[in-house]
């Protein structure tokens, strides 16, 4: 885990791929090539820690005691946690056998307030064992021991029972849900990445780096300090697996 350290720039500005986005990207001075709205990742952090706090972890080292982990183990075995083998680091969540057994994380310390007047980004590479038999979370939220009830957050969640990946804007248990922004297949990386820009009054949600969709932010949990959090319960009486590659969350001062 490391705290993000952004290089010293001129520019406050986030590209990313939407109509706001540059063309020209200028860091430290040197111009990036031009690249099409398509080709470019949803959203580029340039700032100085000076207009902006972050969380960059990309699991080259794991540290327990840095995590509110909630475990349920009713089945065989027990969960484990672990650094794997994989470019650039990877950090793989394997549950115990039983059906609903889970393992859930929250990064210690609510840090990120998304009130909806400063800009915010989030955004992650995972991906899981078996893409139906499993419920999943992915995003911010508060500290909560039942994290796919969370009262709070901004999160990708998916169901067990089918593949669908849902978009969810909750506050005070108030959700707005977009249903069906992405299609899981088992073992096969994804990239979920979410962008609040306060001065469309939406939040953007983009898969894979693709197009941004821009959804109203209704229920914009404005009220409270959330934090990163993931993790994976069984869909069905076996172990299922989570692994993933990075995770970031970046927010202005």
């Amino acid at each position: 885990m490391r705290t993000v350290r952004f290089p010293l720039i001129q520019t406050k500005e986030f590209i990313m791929a939407n109509p706001h986005f540059q063309n020209q990207i200028q860091w430290a001075g040197n111009t990036v090539a031009t690249k099409s709205k398509k080709n470019m990742p949803m959203f580029m952090p340039y700032p100085s820690d000076q207009t902006h706090y972050g969380y960059f972890n990309d699991f080259m080292v794991y540290t327990a005691g840095d995590w509110t982990i909630t475990t349920t183990e009713d089945g065989t075995g027990s969960a484990t946690e672990a650094i794997t083998s994989g470019a650039g680091g990877q950090f793989l969540i394997t549950n115990a056998a039983g059906d609903n057994d889970a393992d859930f994380f929250n990064l210690k310390g609510e840090s990120f307030l998304i009130d909806g007047t400063k800009r915010a980004f989030f955004s992650a590479r995972w991906k899981v064992s078996d893409a139906t038999q499993s419920d999943i979370v992915m995003g911010l939220q508060i500290t909560d021991t039942t994290p796919l009830a969370a009262s709070d957050g901004i999160n990708f969640r998916k169901d067990d029972g089918d593949a669908l990946l849902d978009f969810v804007v909750e506050k005070d248990s108030t959700e707005t849900l977009t249903a069906g922004v992405a299609t899981l297949a088992d073992n096969t990386f994804i990239t979920t990445s979410f962008f609040i820009d306060p001065n469309a009054a939406l939040v953007y949600y983009s898969i894979n780096n693709a197009e941004p969709v821009g959804v109203v932010n209704t229920n914009l949990p404005d009220n409270e300090e959330l934090t990163v959090s993931f993790g994976i319960q069984n869909g069905a009486a076996a172990a299922k697996t989570m692994t993933i590659d990075y995770v970031t969350a970046i927010v202005e001062r």
